[in-house]
């Protein structure tokens, strides 16, 4: 029998937090072993492990969004992220991934796209809610205008997708053993390639192409 994926629910609104509870009584593999109404008790409960995914609301009292994020990705780097929030903007979404998060979706979601959601970010791959992934690339049409990523060396596309994963210059760098200096060359040459003017049109592309 497969181990069931353990939830902290952070949300500062009770009834949200007990709809959530009530449905997931309902989901295989999906279980929810704590909650927290702030970013504090967020904190509190990842440090005494044992918590797989964490739903996050971004928007809570006290230390929150994308400041929350990025405090636990620095304290906790292997914690997966599912962002469950009421904005739907895009800059918003690719905020909070570029903070940390390895996943955002929509509170208008189904139950179905949820647990999906969850299952996928549990399982170490990225999510994002695909209304906003198509409104990135509608929105952007001058995606469709850059190359394909084949122009790419295999360490440039691994850089690529490092980078819009949420690694920094020196993370990426420590995985793969070079220096920070040769990792900002190979991002300046594949930006040149791709036709990137900034480093958010890197992430744009990678979460429209799904290499993160």
């Amino acid at each position: 029998m497969s181990k069931s994926i353990r939830l902290l629910i952070a949300d500062d609104h009770v009834i949200m937090r007990e709809g959530l509870k009530q449905m997931f009584v309902f989901a295989h593999g999906v279980q929810v072993v704590a909650e927290a109404d702030c970013g504090a008790m967020v904190l509190d409960r990842l440090e005494q492990g044992d918590i797989d995914l964490l739903l996050l609301d971004m928007n809570m009292p006290g230390l929150s969004g994308v400041d929350l994020i990025s405090r636990i990705r620095s304290q906790y780097p292997d914690q997966k992220i599912l962002v469950l929030s009421l904005h739907d903007e895009p800059e918003i979404a690719l905020e909070a991934i570029r903070a940390g998060a390895t996943g955002y979706l929509c509170k208008a979601c189904s139950l179905e796209t949820l647990l999906g959601a969850i299952r996928r970010v549990a399982s170490g791959a990225r999510f994002l809610d695909p209304h906003i992934a198509e409104r990135i690339a509608l929105g952007n049409p001058g995606l469709g205008r850059h190359p394909y990523h084949g122009v790419l060396t295999e360490r440039e596309l691994e850089v690529l997708r490092l980078f819009a994963g949420g690694s920094s210059v020196t993370q990426i760098a420590e995985m793969l053993t070079i220096s920070s200096k040769t990792v900002s060359t190979h991002k300046a040459r594949l930006m040149e390639k791709m036709g990137f003017s900034s480093s958010v049109e890197i992430i744009r592309y990678a979460l429209t192409q799904q290499l993160v």
